[in-house]
């Protein structure tokens, strides 16, 4: 059974029976929203873990799979706690669990990824004996994507000093649900943004950098981190402007020298060059070769490339041999084009 409180009017708080009374050493943040199908799987790698001294805190951030999500949580209630909210953002939901949590640590965990057994233990180990303020893990991606068997810092490395320079420049790239924090510091920054804003993980980890916090990075894959194909698919359009504003919400929230200014330059044109790319492509397969061509050609203007002058040239003289090309070597890519709505 659950003590079932409301904290304010948009949330309910349950409190499982089994739930610690005394302060725990880590306290689990696990957001959910459309994540039924697997909520299961994450809390049962969080009760597999060898360190034990944690409490888990869910908030259902108004989820359209309500019913469905809290007859899978039946068997887990007794042992966690439990906030039901009008949908705010992922941001807003964390920060619920960060407000409501008694740990020392706070780690983060969505609720579609799955820690391994030594998750907990390794982590806090390893900040402890460094004396790190924040530390992140590497992961194996799966979920049925292009990304599969890859693991996230394949695909997003981390080099050198976890400092806002490297952060910045996408030269060290943290993987939240590999993140294990030091509740002061993250409440020292004000935590996550509220606002229904992208990349909220990425500013919240530049806010602590720039105040003083020590991050550090274990070069260990200790988690599965789940890739969605629908996640991906119909969003590539929309995953490159979550980027843009994200950076330039990063020059109107901080301070920055010239270097760091330019570092912001330099990604935002790369994503303008991105956009063009990823609606070349869907122009591309909807058969529209000469607005194709347009895109491809505002990309190159962004970022110089031989690969898309090839391109744009073999859009003027054959443009029915590059979509052939593409639909038989990028089939898996395909899937991740955007539908006629997000180019219009």
């Amino acid at each position: 059974m659950l003590e079932s409180e409301t904290t304010n009017k948009y949330s309910e708080k349950r409190v499982g029976r089994d739930v610690v009374k005394t302060a725990p050493k880590v306290s689990i943040i696990t957001p959910a929203y459309n994540i039924a199908e697997f909520i299961a799987e994450t809390l049962d790698s969080v009760f597999a873990q060898t360190f034990k001294d944690y409490e888990i805190i869910v908030i259902n951030d108004g989820s359209p799979d309500t019913a469905e999500f809290e007859r899978v949580l039946e068997p887990f209630y007794d042992k966690i706690v439990y906030f039901k909210q009008e949908n705010a953002g992922a941001g807003a939901a964390r920060n619920v669990g960060i407000e409501n949590s008694r740990g020392e640590l706070i780690a983060f965990l969505d609720g579609d990824d799955i820690w391994l057994p030594e998750y907990l233990a390794s982590q806090i180990k390893f900040l402890e004996e460094n004396d790190y303020d924040l530390v992140y893990a590497d992961a194996m991606q799966f979920g049925g994507s292009a990304y599969d068997g890859k693991t996230f810092m394949e695909t997003a490395p981390s080099a050198g000093e976890a400092d806002f320079d490297c952060l910045l420049d996408l030269r060290c790239n943290i993987i939240t649900s590999g993140t294990i924090a030091r509740k002061h510091n993250v409440l020292q920054v004000g935590m996550f943004e509220l606002e229904r804003v992208s990349a909220h993980d990425f500013i919240l980890w530049l806010k602590m950098a720039r105040s003083g916090t020590r991050i550090g990075y274990q070069r260990k894959v200790l988690l599965q981190y789940r890739v969605r194909r629908e996640s991906l698919s119909g969003d590539s359009i929309d995953r490159v402007l979550r980027g843009v504003d994200a950076y330039r919400r990063v020059g109107k929230m901080f301070e920055l020298n010239e270097n760091q200014q330019s570092i912001v330059e330099k990604h935002l044109n790369r994503l303008e060059s991105d956009l063009e790319i990823e609606r070349g492509k869907s122009f591309l397969l909807q058969e529209k070769f000469d607005a194709a061509k347009n895109s491809f050609v505002k990309a190159n203007e962004h970022r110089r490339s031989n690969r898309l002058r090839i391109i744009i040239g073999l859009l003027r003289i054959a443009p029915r041999l590059i979509l052939r090309f593409y639909r038989s070597r990028r089939a898996a890519e395909i899937a991740f084009v955007p539908n006629d709505e997000k180019t219009n």
